[in-house]
């Protein structure tokens, strides 16, 4: 089983626990050979389940050294590592822009 840590998050636990399932799925199923494709498709199948769950604007940056800033919506943060790889999963409000 792979050894996953909770780094910071303000997400309700159902959000959590299913991006923690939907990460653990996709990284047991994949091969460990190409890290980097790893990581690129792991940041995709979270952005798509949790756009397609939760509503558009979701954002996920998946690496193994990254530093980052990022405004988000209340509730909709979470940070955390699975094997050594960070998961930075948000969600942003999205206005027009006035002209």
């Amino acid at each position: 089983m792979l050894e996953s840590e909770l780094l910071n998050s303000d997400m309700p636990l159902h959000l959590k626990n299913r991006a923690f399932r939907c990460a653990r799925q996709h990284l047991d199923s994949t091969p460990s050979n190409k890290l980097n494709s790893r990581r690129l498709a792991l940041a995709l199948s979270l952005k798509k389940e949790f756009d397609s769950s939760y509503g558009p604007t979701w954002h996920c940056i998946v690496g193994t050294n990254f530093e980052s800033y990022v405004t988000h919506s209340i509730g909709g943060l979470l940070y955390f590592s699975i094997d050594k790889i960070y998961i930075l999963l948000f969600k942003i409000a999205v206005e027009p822009l006035d002209h």
